[in-house]
């Protein structure tokens, strides 16, 4: 245990940042296919079961990072889940409510005589959207601290807003990676619309984090920080530039740079989530608790991450075997 110093000190900041790659990880795969979810009401029942045979190698793996993430906040920072859980009661049962029902849909939507396929697309539909706000408005809060005051509901409701465009948009790019033809045009439409609304959730959550604390404003603009830190928006900018400009030039010849606005729009979500990392160091609960206040004793934690070092393996052994087996174009979708 003091192999790498003080354990009580290198334990929890291990399990903050496994955590925090879980949630990044989650956020970025599960976001694309609960975005191929939203985008339903505007296809053909042809291009929907396309769609769902673009995300049907990889959902359930996807949400294995949830797992993980909730359950590392459990073991290792189980006075921190206690609080956290508390206040986004609500918010996590509408997020479990619609995972279920985008579950049971998946699997039943093909299998169902055709007079109840449309039930079961609204209900895939339905469970994407309830997920997706219920994970946008447990983020905005997150961002103001946990606390219920109108004022930061009504923040928490915008960012559940932006958050679930911002799925939507990655969900889009995803299908101009993975489909061609008709479907991969509106793909394209889909995400030329659907940008800005990636935009204005990164800059919302953004904005208002320095606004949640001194110290966290102190920490992005203070000196030198805010010349070290400076290259993080500008970079940001030029990506989204970036992005623009493929957009607008797509599809091009022979398919080429199919895969680059779901490469670029990872680049971005990983920053945003790098950001927010950055402001709420070291605290797991917003100005509340911190991650060594709120870590289970070291004796425990060692014992976790031993367990961890077998299982994150086999979760990302199992995640990239899917994703190289299932690569390239979403064939025709079947059961038979």
């Amino acid at each position: 245990m003091e192999l790498f110093g003080d354990p009580a000190t290198w334990l929890p900041f291990a399990f903050a940042a496994l955590m925090g790659a879980a949630i990044l990880t989650y956020v970025i795969l599960d976001g694309f296919d609960l975005g191929v979810g939203l985008l339903f009401p505007f296809a053909t029942p042809a291009e929907r079961d396309r769609m769902v045979a673009s995300i049907g190698p990889f959902w359930d793996a996807n949400e294995t990072w949830l797992v993980l993430a909730i359950g590392i906040l459990l073991v290792a920072f189980p006075v921190a889940h206690g609080v956290i859980l508390t206040a986004l009661y609500l918010p996590v049962a509408v997020l479990l409510v619609g995972l279920i029902a985008r579950g049971v849909a998946f699997e039943f939507r093909v299998k169902a005589p055709t007079r109840h396929r449309g039930a079961w697309n609204r209900a895939f539909y339905g469970g994407s959207l309830a997920a997706s706000l219920a994970q946008g408005f447990m983020l905005g809060l997150y961002v103001t601290g946990l606390q219920l005051g109108w004022a930061n509901i009504a923040f928490a409701a915008l960012t559940a807003v932006c958050l679930t465009v911002g799925f939507s948009f990655i969900g889009a790019v995803w299908l101009i990676g993975k489909t061609e033809g008709d479907l991969q045009l509106k793909a394209i439409h889909w995400a030329r619309r659907g940008i800005w609304g990636m935009i204005a959730g990164i800059g919302a959550v953004s904005a208002a984090t320095p606004l949640v604390s001194g110290r966290i404003w102190d920490r992005w603009f203070s000196f030198p920080e805010v010349v070290l830190l400076s290259p993080l928006p500008v970079i940001s900018v030029l990506l989204v530039v970036l992005l623009w400009r493929i957009l607008q030039r797509m599809p091009f010849e022979n398919d080429r740079w199919a895969w680059a606005p779901f490469s670029i729009s990872t680049v971005l979500f990983v920053m945003a989530f790098g950001g927010l990392a950055y402001s709420f160091y070291p605290y797991v609960v917003p100005e509340q608790i911190t991650i060594y206040e709120a870590a289970a004793a070291p004796e425990s934690l060692i014992i976790i991450l031993v367990g961890a070092l077998f299982v994150l393996p086999i979760i990302i052994g199992y995640s990239i075997l899917a994703y190289t087996v299932f690569r390239g174009k979403a064939t025709e979708l079947s059961y038979y």
